[in-house]
C-alpha cells in the first residue's frame, strides 16, 4: 500500500475499498467522492486497524451523518449496559459511536467496542489521560497526552477530538470577553486547567505536527474540538468562539499538508437565527472542511427534553452546511443517560438529520417518504411501519387502542379523510349513521 490515509490516496488518484464503499451508500461517482477527500470537503474516518468498519463518508454533497455519545463514568460503572447502547445505536443506523469513557478499564470497553462495531468509533483522548497514565492533571506532561493519543490510535479508533485551537491567544479572548456559562467543554475545561496552573502553551497546539504524525500513522482523523464552544445561548458567536474558530482554519491547513482527514467541531448553545450564519462562517474560516455539531440547542429552559431543542438545532444547522451532527439525550445536563434515553437521542437526530437531507436537494432522500405516502394512501399500516424510522413504537402506539376496522386509526376511525376519499374516487357511496 502506498499511501498512509484515504487523504493521501485521494490526492494520488487511488481509489480505495473504503471509497468505494462510501460511493455505493451514498449513489456517488467514486472519482467524484475521491475529488472530494483530496480537497478536504469530505473525509472517510478508517483507521487502518479497525477490522469491522463500514466505512461512511462525511462532508458536502452527502447524507447527514449522526453520532452516539456513551462510555463508563465514575458514578455509573456498568460495561453491560454501554454495550447494550452500542447495539441499539448500531441497530437504528448511528454512523459513529463515541466512547467517552473516563473511569475503569477503558481501554478493555474500546477495544471490545472497536471489535464490534460497524459504526465509526471516536473519543477524545483528553477524558481518558488521567485514567490511563493514573496521574493527576498537574503532574501529566505534554508527552505524556501525546501517549494518550497514540494508545487510542493504536487500538484502533477512527476519530479523535483534539482540543488544539484553545491556545493561549484564545484564552485571552475569552477572559476580555466575560461568558456568562464560562467553559463547558469537558476537555475543553481540563486543558484550560492545565495550562492556567502549569502556565505552558496547550500541548495539542504546541506539539500539534507530533499529533498529526501519529494520526496520519494509523489514518486517525482528527475531529478539531470547539473547547470554547458556547454552553448557553447568551454565549454563542462570542469572541472566545470566534477567536478559537481562527485557529481551527488554521489547524485544518496544516493537518490537511500532512495528509491527515479533518472535521471541526461546532457549537454548542444558540438561538435560531444566529444558526445559518454560524455554519457559513465555520465553512469559510475553516476552508470547507466537514462540520460537526452538537445539537445546537436552540434554548436553555428544556432540561428532559433536550432532544428535542437539539434536533430543532441540528435541522437547521445541517440545511445550512453541517455535516454531521451529535446526538443529544433528553437526559443532558441531568446524568448519564440510560438505553431508553439513547434511543430517544438518536431518532431525534436521525430527523433532523433526514430533514436536512430532504430541504438540501439530496438525490433519493424523499424517496423513502414517499413510500409512507403510498403506504397512507392505501391504509397499508403494515406498510406504514416498515418505513417508518422507529417501526415498533408506530406498531405500539397503533395497537395501544383497538379499531373496529382495520383500515382506519382510532383518532377519525370511519370518518378517516383518506377512507373517504378514497371509497368517493372509486366510485363508492360513503354513509356513517347506517353503519352505527
Amino acid at each position: 500500500m502506498n499511501y498512509k490515509t484515504q487523504m493521501e490516496a485521494a490526492k494520488k488518484g487511488i481509489v480505495t475499498k473504503e471509497m468505494e464503499t462510501v460511493a455505493a451508500k451514498e449513489n456517488i461517482d467514486v472519482k467524484d467522492l475521491m475529488k472530494k477527500v483530496a480537497s478536504g470537503t469530505v473525509c472517510i474516518p478508517a483507521n487502518i486497524y479497525h477490522q469491522s468498519l463500514s466505512a461512511e463518508g462525511i462532508g458536502d454533497g452527502l447524507k447527514t451523518k449522526i453520532n452516539v455519545n456513551l462510555g463508563i463514568s465514575g458514578d455509573s460503572v456498568d460495561y453491560e449496559r454501554e454495550m447494550e447502547k452500542v447495539k441499539m445505536a448500531v441497530s437504528f443506523g448511528a454512523e459513529a459511536i463515541m466512547d467517552l469513557s473516563n473511569y475503569g478499564k477503558t481501554n478493555q470497553f474500546r477495544q471490545k467496542l472497536i471489535d464490534y462495531s460497524p459504526a465509526m468509533i471516536g473519543t477524545v483522548p483528553m477524558y481518558d489521560a488521567i485514567g490511563y497514565l493514573e496521574k493527576d492533571l498537574l503532574d501529566i506532561t505534554a508527552e505524556d497526552f501525546l501517549k494518550v493519543v497514540e494508545a487510542h490510535a493504536k487500538q484502533g479508533v477512527d476519530f479523535m477530538t483534539i482540543h488544539a485551537g484553545i491556545n493561549r491567544r484564545a484564552v485571552e479572548a475569552l477572559k476580555r470577553d466575560k461568558r456568562r456559562m464560562n467553559i463547558v467543554s469537558r476537555g475543553g475545561s481540563l486543558l484550560f486547567a492545565w495550562m492556567e496552573m502549569t502556565g505552558n502553551e496547550n500541548p495539542f497546539y504546541e506539539h500539534y505536527d507530533k499529533v498529526l504524525d501519529i494520526l496520519r500513522e494509523y489514518d486517525v482523523t482528527i475531529s478539531l474540538g470547539d473547547a470554547l464552544r458556547p454552553g448557553c445561548i447568551d454565549d454563542s458567536t462570542d469572541a472566545g468562539q470566534i477567536s478559537e474558530l481562527i485557529e481551527l482554519g488554521a489547524l485544518t491547513e496544516r493537518a490537511w499538508e500532512r495528509d491527515v482527514q479533518v472535521m471541526v467541531e461546532g457549537p454548542g448553545h444558540m438561538a435560531m437565527n444566529e444558526i445559518a450564519a454560524n455554519m457559513k462562517l465555520q465553512k469559510r474560516i475553516c476552508h470547507g472542511a466537514p462540520f460537526y455539531v452538537l445539537g445546537p440547542l436552540v434554548t436553555d429552559i428544556a432540561p428532559g427534553y433536550d432532544h428535542i431543542t437539539s434536533a430543532i438545532g441540528g435541522a437547521i444547522a445541517a440545511t445550512a452546511g453541517a455535516n454531521f451532527l451529535c446526538y443529544v439525550t433528553p437526559a443532558e445536563h441531568l446524568r448519564l443517560p440510560d438505553v431508553n434515553d439513547v434511543k430517544e437521542g438518536i431518532i431525534a437526530s436521525k430527523i433532523a438529520a433526514h430533514a436536512a437531507d430532504i430541504a438540501n436537494g439530496l438525490p433519493g432522500a424523499r424517496d423513502i417518504d414517499n413510500k409512507m405516502a403510498d403506504a397512507r394512501h392505501k391504509l397499508d399500516w403494515d406498510e406504514m411501519f416498515k418505513y417508518a424510522i422507529d417501526p415498533e413504537k408506530a406498531k405500539a402506539y397503533y395497537e395501544s387502542t383497538p379499531v373496529a376496522e382495520r383500515h382506519t386509526c382510532s383518532m377519525c376511525g370511519k370518518m378517516c379523510a383518506v377512507r373517504t376519499t378514497n371509497m368517493i374516487l372509486e366510485g363508492k357511496k360513503v354513509t356513517f349513521c347506517s353503519e352505527l
